[in-house]
């Protein structure tokens, strides 16, 4: 079941009812008044080759509860674009439409895909409606951020059809992001709705990179945007544990329930990791700059006499210090960006950090900055290549393990 919000990006619901019938997947389309205003049910209705619902007063429909079967009917209710009134309806069970009446009714899983001016996305009640919908079970994409129709930048933008594609082949299948250890039993009853097998566990994240200052106007840095780390914060605070995310410069809005220090320099980086232990568990996603220079006072000045030299000292390493600290982590996650030779490094990598995996991806293509990841899961056990997932569906699939493996200990 696909509902159509209103927005601009409505038209991108087009090309992934294309997608999902190429898929092989059956698409009944539910299209807002908002909706409307955008893409017109004759198209909904020839790309997906299914009656269009817009009504909740339709006479023959309605007559027979048509809303109440439609919520049951559908292996999964996608909302695509969900704008920010249409996330607020649904967290406050408002069904003032056949749209937010079907959300309310029906007992399948719920997948919304956002789309909205970055303002929007970052206001304090956007943000409580997404936890909100979140803590009740309903997967709230992460969206996508670059330049908006209406001339903003930042995040906002709907997330491409092919990633909202991969999320809802996930969200299908589940069982494909199962660990591979044994269900564990939770350590506390879960509230309804929510998912608290991580309750009472402290995780602890780095993500994006580290500046490294030169002078007062330049800095080292790397192309990390830490959309990664944040996604396995995320993910991590869903299943209900305390999350403190140490993050590097980024322009990136906080998971809901993770609590967050910014740091610029590998050696800020360093001193906070230290200063939220002890934790459960701890994973080292920030691409962190292996040197610093000695920044100069003032502004380096092009005097005609050659590249001034850039003495270079070695920043501390965080990981391995975590490793063969008195208060190491129960479980100790690296990531690995390689160029070549993926498998081979990571796995040097783990032998010489002393952490229990490393998950390793090529970041010589578009991955620093992208909205998709493949990586190498590397263990003492063995190594597996799992497939070219979003970031969101690779940090599900990462808290999935780490949850399995703090519970089963």
């Amino acid at each position: 079941m696909l509902i159509v919000g209103g927005g601009i990006a409505a038209y991108k619901a087009c090309e992934l009812i294309r997608l999902l019938r190429r898929d092989g997947m059956s698409v009944r389309c539910v299209l807002t008044d908002g909706g409307a205003h955008f893409v017109t049910p004759m198209t909904l209705a020839a790309l997906s080759e299914q009656q269009v619902h817009t009504s909740l007063w339709d006479l023959k429909d309605e007559a027979e509860m048509g809303h109440i079967q439609l919520s049951r009917q559908a292996d999964l209710v996608v909302v695509c674009p969900a704008s920010a009134d249409l996330l607020a309806k649904m967290a406050g069970g408002i069904s003032d439409s056949l749209a937010t009446t079907l959300l309310l009714a029906t007992d399948k899983p719920v997948l919304a895909a956002p789309a909205m001016n970055v303002r929007m996305w970052l206001h304090p009640a956007t943000r409580r409606n997404v936890a909100t919908l979140r803590a009740d079970g309903v997967t709230v994409m992460e969206p996508d951020e670059g330049a908006m129709a209406c001339g903003e930048w930042g995040p906002g933008r709907l997330p491409e059809p092919d990633t909202i594609l991969r999320a809802i082949r996930a969200a299908l299948a589940p069982a494909a992001a199962a660990p591979t250890l044994p269900p564990p039993a939770p350590t506390a009853p879960a509230r309804p709705g929510r998912d608290e097998r991580l309750r009472g566990r402290h995780v602890l994240v780095t993500a994006g990179p580290t500046h490294e200052p030169i002078d007062p106007v330049r800095y080292i840095a790397n192309r990390s945007s830490g959309k990664q780390g944040f996604a396995v914060a995320g993910a991590l605070a869903r299943r209900g544990a305390r999350v403190t995310l140490v993050a590097g410069p980024v322009a990136l809005a906080t998971p809901p329930g993770v609590d967050r220090i910014d740091v610029e320099t590998a050696r800020e980086m360093a001193a906070a990791v230290e200063h939220a232990l002890p934790a459960d568990a701890a994973v080292l996603v920030a691409a962190v700059a292996d040197w610093r220079a000695e920044p100069a006072d003032q502004k380096i000045k092009k005097r005609g006499e050659g590249p001034p030299p850039l003495a270079l000292s070695e920043n501390p390493d965080i990981l391995a210090g975590l490793a063969r600290s008195d208060h190491r982590p129960g479980l100790l996650v690296g990531f690995a960006a390689e160029t070549e030779q993926v498998e081979v490094h990571a796995r040097e990598k783990l032998a010489r950090k002393g952490c229990d995996w490393i998950v390793a991806n090529d970041v010589s293509g578009d991955v620093m900055g992208g909205d998709a990841n493949r990586v190498l899961f590397v263990t003492q056990d063995g190594v597996e290549d799992w497939p070219r997932l979003g970031k969101d569906e690779v940090a599900d699939r990462l808290a999935e393990r780490i949850t399995a493996a703090l519970l089963w200990v």
